[in-house]
């Protein structure tokens, strides 16, 4: 055979098993790595879904637990509010007779239907738990200044429907009519023994977490079992470092609950700083969250964590208060549902 054919393609000559002869063999090899790995992670990423779906899970047993926010209030439009906006002046046209933040408020929120009333505190001068919403008294009330400044009597002499208008002040229709309403946290705790009430800590300072933890501490364990505490991260702080059996919940606490679980809760592990709390979720949110909404919400049971679902971004305590943000719930929703209108969600959700 010449040197020629010797060379020549497909007769197998000097070079030819190194080269020609080894690609499609290297090809081969590398489209079956290629393939194990993508099998790999086709494997992981439906572990991940199976593991964090709640399309694939039934939903945990129970209801939705409804917190009715400042007990049965008037409402009013969202719309530009700002953190300086008196919400009494802008309330929408009345619908019942209540005022948030009373004793006849919880009453009725309770009545129908609530399983958690949330309410309002604030320190009064003379050292006495008010409740009420507001820093300062002259949106609501026929007051002024600060509520720190005056008594817990001065505060009890004010009309707390003063200021409330739907028509830009032409009518008052609850002038006159809030007079000695006023409650402190130890007559809500004795009006509703054994209900669940959401205590909000108005003022970022620690001396109104320590106060706070101070009244509730004299009450029995099983009682304390039956409240929650939030607000600024500073003042809850120092309530929880003063009375840890009770469950809260701040912004930090939620932060640090929550970004670990981000980052690993694709394995349904649940971080240590997520148990016993309350989170209060904006509706947009929770969808980022593993496992969300069901699986998410059964994890945090276990962790003795309740998750309260508020509205859109939870700016401004939006709730769910009409058919339309009902029908929003996530299907089988059985975690907990911020509401400023229990009277007109509680029907719909068949309580």
């Amino acid at each position: 055979m010449t040197e020629r054919e010797m060379a020549a393609p497909g007769r197998g000559g000097p070079g030819d098993s190194g080269s020609g002869g080894s690609r499609p063999d290297r090809g081969r090899r590398w489209r079956r790595r290629l393939a194990a790995a993508l099998a790999v992670v086709l494997l992981a990423a439906a572990g991940l879904y199976v593991g964090n779906s709640s399309t694939l899970a039934d939903p945990p047993p129970g209801r939705p637990f409804l917190l009715a926010h400042r007990g049965l209030a008037q409402t009013f439009d969202l719309a530009g509010v700002t953190n300086d906006t008196c919400t009494a002046e802008r309330i929408h046209a009345p619908e019942h007779p209540y005022l948030e933040n009373t004793l006849a408020s919880m009453r009725a929120a309770f009545a129908a239907g609530a399983d958690l009333v949330e309410f309002d505190v604030q320190a009064t001068r003379d050292g006495h738990l008010a409740v009420f919403h507001d820093a300062t008294l002259q949106c609501r009330t026929d007051g002024t200044g600060a509520v720190r400044d005056h008594t817990l009597a001065e505060l009890r002499e004010l009309d707390l429907g003063y200021g409330y208008t739907s028509d830009g002040g032409k009518t008052f229709p609850f002038r006159g009519r809030g007079f000695g309403l006023l409650p402190t946290v130890e007559e809500v705790l004795a009006e509703f023994p054994g209900r669940e009430l959401l205590l909000h800590l108005k003022v970022e300072r620690a001396a109104e977490g320590e106060a706070l933890a101070d009244l509730l501490a004299r009450l029995p364990e099983q009682r304390r079992r039956t409240l929650t505490v939030y607000g600024g991260d500073l003042a809850v702080a120092a309530f929880a470092a003063r009375l840890p059996d009770v469950r809260v919940t701040s912004k930090k606490i939620m932060q640090d609950c929550l970004v670990p679980y981000l980052a690993g809760g694709w394995t349904g592990h649940v971080p240590d700083a997520c148990h016993h709390r309350q989170l209060h979720l904006p509706e947009r949110y929770g969808r980022l969250l593993w496992g969300w909404p069901n699986r998410f919400v059964a994890r945090m049971r276990k962790a003795d964590t309740r998750v309260i679902l508020v509205n859109g971004s939870g700016e401004f305590s939006e709730g769910f208060d009409d058919p339309d943000d009902v029908d929003a719930l996530p299907p089988g929703w059985t975690g907990g549902v911020w509401t400023n209108r229990i009277d007109v969600v509680a029907p719909l959700l068949a309580r």
